[in-house]
C-alpha cells in the first residue's frame, strides 16, 4: 500500500474526493497542525517508536536470519525463521488496526516498510534457499530470479491498486511462497536430493507465476490467521525436531 492507495481508501471511506487535499495536508503535517518544512522533517528513527513498525522490523530480522541459515545450508533453521518472518508480517497489520489513532505519516511509512520487508522475506528468502540447495549452481539462477522479479512486480502492483471494491486482489499474495516452501521441505528427508531439488524448483517457478497471475483472489478472513499461526507453531516443532536429530 502506498500513499496513492491510502488516498483512494480515504476517498472511499469519505465518499468525497474533495477530502484528498485534507489527507495530503495530514501527511505533510504529521498531526501537528503545522506545515512541515525541510528543517522540520521527522527523524527516520522516530518511526521505529511505533508498535506496528516494530513488529514489521522483527519480521525483517527473522527474514534475514532465514537467509543467513540458508547460506549456511541449515535448512530446518532457515524454514523456522522464514515462517516466523511471515507470521510477524501478518500480525503487524493486526497491531496497526488496533491503533486507529496512528498518524498518517506512520501509516504511510509502515505500509512502505511492509512491502520492502515482504520482498526480503518472501522473495529473496526463497530465492536464496533455491540457490543454496543447488550449491549455487548456475541453472538455479532463472528460478531464483523468477521469484524475485515476481515479488517486485506483485508488490509494486499491489502498492498502486491494492484490494478492489469486491475485496479481491490480483494473483495470490507473496507470503504464500514461504508457507508452501516450508511444506515442500518436509520431503527433503524422504526423497533423493536431485528429486527434491527438482520439486522445489518447480514449486518456486509455479509460485512466481501465481503471484502475478491475472485471476482475482478474495481477501482471507480473520480465521485464517489462527489456522496459519497453528501451522507455524506445528511446523516449528517439526523442524526443531529435525534440527535436533540431525
Amino acid at each position: 500500500m502506498c500513499v496513492g492507495l491510502l488516498r483512494r481508501q480515504f476517498n472511499n471511506r469519505t465518499g468525497n474526493s474533495r477530502n484528498m487535499a485534507e489527507f495530503d495536508s495530514e501527511l505533510r503535517q504529521g498531526g501537528s497542525g503545522l506545515e512541515i518544512g525541510e528543517s522540520q522533517m521527522p527523524l527516520i528513527l522516530s518511526f521505529v517508536a511505533d508498535w506496528p513498525n516494530i513488529v514489521t522490523l522483527v519480521g525483517l530480522c527473522c527474514g534475514v536470519l532465514a537467509i543467513f541459515f540458508a547460506l549456511h545450508q541449515n535448512y530446518p533453521a532457515a524454514i523456522i525463521s522464514i515462517l516466523w518472518a511471515v507470521t510477524f508480517d501478518w500480525y503487524d497489520g493486526v497491531v496497526a488496526r488496533a491503533l486507529p489513532d496512528r498518524s498518517a505519516q506512520h501509516r504511510s511509512i509502515g505500509a512502505h516498510m511492509d512491502s520492502l520487508v515482504d520482498l526480503v522475506t518472501s522473495a529473496v528468502g526463497p530465492a536464496i534457499l533455491l540457490l543454496s540447495i543447488t550449491d549455487f549452481s548456475a541453472w538455479a539462477y532463472p528460478g531464483a530470479l523468477a521469484i524475485i522479479m515476481a515479488g517486485v512486480l506483485r508488490l509494486a502492483y499491489f502498492d498502486v491498486f491494492g484490494v478492489d471494491s469486491n475485496g479481491t486482489y490480483a494473483g495470490i499474495t507473496i507470503d504464500n511462497s514461504p508457507i508452501v516452501i516450508s511444506m515442500v521441505f518436509f520431503l527433503e528427508s524422504f526423497i533423493n536430493h536431485n528429486g527434491f531439488v527438482a520439486i522445489l524448483y518447480t514449486v518456486i517457478v509455479v509460485m512466481a507465476f501465481l503471484h502475478v497471475a491475472p485471476f482475482r483472489t478474495p481477501k482471507l478472513g480473520n480465521v485464517f490467521y489462527y489456522i496459519f499461526t497453528g501451522y507455524v507453531v506445528a511446523a516449528t516443532g517439526g523442524y526443531a525436531y529435525i534440527l535436533a536429530t540431525q
